[in-house]
């Protein structure tokens, strides 16, 4: 086809825009598709996701350690589930918020966090829509793991999973949680991402009892640390529905 001023302006976005992506190559990416077009999953490290999906950009969690993210993608929507540093990260946030970003939190970021943005916070049990994007904002806590003072490390109430509706596909961000008797609740999901590092979240064999809880087509362990993810393969092994996906997410 020739080039015209017509297509011009068009491909030079669609260079600018592969200069703004580069970056990620650094990073794992699986692309999974939906009634509404591909979703683009980066795996940024730790707890730290980053979603491409229907021309949007949606950030989970920034966390400067992982990722430079002056070179990452201005966000459209970001999603933090709780207030500990490797969650909320101020310095990742205003490099990535712009006037037409939307964030969502907790009420506890809300008091701790130094960044000053307009914010809305969502409690256990929330829903919405954004964008064409079910929100559900779902239960995140400890139940076992707890401080030396007996109080756990992610109290109930405080923390948010969340499910987002991505086209046909139901995709469940776990948060720091252990396997919460609330999961029984969140089916169908197709894509879970849960945590797997103790003492803060799960053990494998309590990732393996979420997994069958929530029963989700493809499940990617993050979050994990120095766990042996190997371990995970040998507990769901009588569950072939599950896939299980080990990407780098320490």
């Amino acid at each position: 086809m020739k080039s015209t001023s017509l297509f011009k302006p068009f491909a030079f976005f669609s260079f600018l825009l592969i200069i703004s992506l580069n970056h990620v190559k650094a990073h794992e990416t699986d692309t999974i598709k939906t009634s509404k077009g591909n979703l683009i999953i980066h795996f940024l490290g730790h707890g730290t996701l980053m979603f491409e999906f229907d021309k949007k950009i949606i950030h989970i969690d920034p966390y400067s350690k992982v990722a430079d993210y002056n070179q990452l993608p201005k966000a459209d929507l970001i999603l933090l589930t709780h207030h500990h540093g490797d969650h909320l990260d101020s310095t990742a946030l205003a490099s990535i918020y712009t006037k037409t970003t939307t964030l969502y939190w907790t009420a506890e970021c809300e008091k701790s966090s130094k960044f000053r943005a307009p914010a809305s916070v969502l409690q256990n049990g929330d829903k919405l829509m954004w964008k064409g994007i079910l929100i559900e904002s779902v239960p995140a806590y400890n139940i076992e793991n707890k401080r030396q003072n007996g109080s756990p490390y992610h109290p109930m109430g405080e923390g948010n999973g969340y499910i987002l509706t991505l086209g046909n596909k139901r995709v469940y961000i776990a948060g720091d949680t252990e396997n919460i008797p609330e999961m029984l609740r969140f089916r169908p999901i197709d894509i879970a991402f849960l945590p797997m590092n103790l003492p803060y979240t799960m053990t494998p064999e309590m990732v393996k009892d979420a997994a069958l809880m929530i029963n989700p087509k493809v499940l990617y362990p993050y979050h994990f640390g120095k766990t042996d993810t190997s371990i995970i393969f040998d507990l769901l092994k009588d569950s072939p529905f599950i896939e299980v996906r080990i990407r780098k997410m320490e």
